[in-house]
């Protein structure tokens, strides 16, 4: 199965006027949707008073093939009209139906609620009892069922320009737009159901990000496999009172497959790590230059976590640069260049990534996720900016490289809201990198695995559970290649 795409309003309105051009007609494109919605509303509900909100545009014509739909399955169903239909196939949809149609206009009743105002394209703000209507089902998404996306969700960026419909399950076409993955659309959506209407392939370089991405090229090791070939990763240590980001980065290099991790570490510090590490290994070092040394023999290498945002931690990051170790560059590392980013992205390579929260994001991109209209936009931009990939987290990640390519976490977790959880997911990727795989790919994988695991525990989760929680998702995905 190949990657899930994530279309713009453009990418997607572009398909439908192929589709069409290509011999389906419009009417037909409509009722194929309609009837997506009202399978998907008979799987979830039982049978009850139904209204259905309809709009002037399409979205209404997909309400009322809805409408027609229920109806005629028993359902008791109501049209609640905003004006008259404004497009062609809005009206012949409006013209098959026989039920009653009232105009929209104060109260909502206890029903359940199809929500086909306005679609994906919506660029301006609700007003007047389309306003008060979003307002009134914003507090009850358990009984709303968005038609492509709650109305007032702009498709491309996921923010509401004024109210918004929050609903507990949506059903969209063909594939998951902006708003359905990026917050605080995401959260306006519910349940998100992507049916498919007949398009064919609508290619994108913006995808979903899950095992269709990266798994075929994931790193098993065979039977000729031993620890040298599965890869060589380091972990910089901090100073003595500072060691427990790294060991838990480490811990998660190994074990995501990594044949050998070390962790080099300042003299000082050598006494606490020592006192914690088993399989993974322990390296001293004093100078940069020592440092640079031991990066010359790995693979990879993962630099920040509790590094400290001094002097030394700078001269590391560019010694390790110096060496044909890919490097995951997150935390201290990263803040440690808020003077002067640039310096950074001199000495960074495709196959680097970095991995900032969106405070160590405004620290190297000033400015750049704020002018951006959405995060997708801003990680794609600061990729390019920095020449390596870049993973901006939150609940809706998005992982980016400098050739244009760009995915987006969907299986986030809450759980992962924990200290050293980032760690954890920097050795993820450094320990998939070092074993031949994509940085971008790695990077993709590493984020979906750290939330499957952080899913698979659930409450309680602290970021010490997250690499002994990775072998039962890498188990699966074995069984699924």
């Amino acid at each position: 199965m190949p990657p899930r795409p994530i279309l713009t309003v453009a990418e997607m309105t572009a398909a439908d006027r192929a589709a069409i051009a290509a011999g389906t007609p419009g009417i037909m494109l409509m009722a194929r949707a309609g009837q997506a919605v009202a399978d998907a509303v008979v799987q979830r509900f039982r049978a009850q008073p139904v209204l259905v909100l309809c709009g002037p545009g399409n979205n209404g014509g997909d309400g009322y093939v809805i409408a027609r739909l229920l109806k005629a399955k028993g359902w008791p169903v109501e049209v609640r009209a905003l004006g008259e239909p404004a497009t062609d196939d809005a009206n012949a949809a409006a013209a098959e139906w026989d039920g009653p149609t009232r105009p929209l206009n104060g109260a909502l009743d206890e029903a359940l609620v199809i929500d086909a105002l306005f679609g994906a394209g919506l660029s301006r703000p609700l007003d007047g009892v389309a306003g008060a209507a979003a307002t009134q089902l914003a507090k009850r998404p358990q009984t709303v069922v968005a038609v492509d996306v709650p109305s007032g969700l702009p498709g491309d960026t996921g923010k509401p320009l004024g109210p918004a419909v929050c609903a507990g399950l949506t059903v969209t076409f063909q594939a998951r737009k902006p708003a359905h993955v990026l917050e605080p659309g995401r959260g306006l959506c519910g349940e998100v159901v992507v049916a498919d209407i007949g398009l064919g392939e609508t290619p994108s370089k913006t995808v979903e990000n899950g095992p269709e991405l990266w798994l075929p090229r994931f790193p098993w090791p065979d039977a000729r496999s031993h620890k040298h070939s599965r890869g060589r990763l380091i972990v910089v240590s901090g100073e003595s009172w500072s060691t427990g980001a790294a060991r838990l980065s480490a811990r998660a290099g190994l074990r995501i497959g990594a044949g050998l991790v070390t962790i080099c570490s300042p003299q000082d510090a050598l006494a606490a790590n020592a006192a914690h590490l088993e399989a993974v290994m322990l390296k001293p070092f004093n100078t940069d230059a020592e440092l640079e040394q031991a990066g010359d023999q790995a693979d990879a290498a993962v630099i920040g976590p509790a590094a400290g945002v001094n002097e030394t931690t700078l001269l590391n990051v560019l010694a390790l640069a110096r060496t044909g170790a890919a490097l995951v560059i997150d935390a201290d590392a990263i803040t440690v260049f808020r003077n002067d980013p640039e310096e950074l992205f001199s000495v960074l390579d495709r196959d680097d990534v970095l991995t900032p929260h969106p405070g160590e994001f405004e620290r190297l991109f000033p400015g750049v996720l704020k002018a951006a209209p959405e995060r997708i936009a801003a990680a794609r931009r600061a990729a390019e900016q920095a020449g390596a990939v870049v993973l901006l987290k939150g609940p809706d990640t998005v992982i980016a490289a400098p050739d244009g390519r760009a995915a987006v976490n969907v299986n986030g977790s809450p759980w992962l809201a924990t200290a050293g959880s980032g760690d954890v997911l920097a050795g993820f990727i450094g320990g998939l990198i070092s074993q031949g795989m994509d940085s971008f790919e790695a990077a993709c994988a590493g984020a979906w695995i750290h939330a499957e695991a952080a899913e698979l525990h659930g409450p309680g989760l602290i970021s010490e559970d997250l690499p002994g929680l990775a072998p039962a998702v890498l188990r699966r995905l074995y069984d699924e290649r």
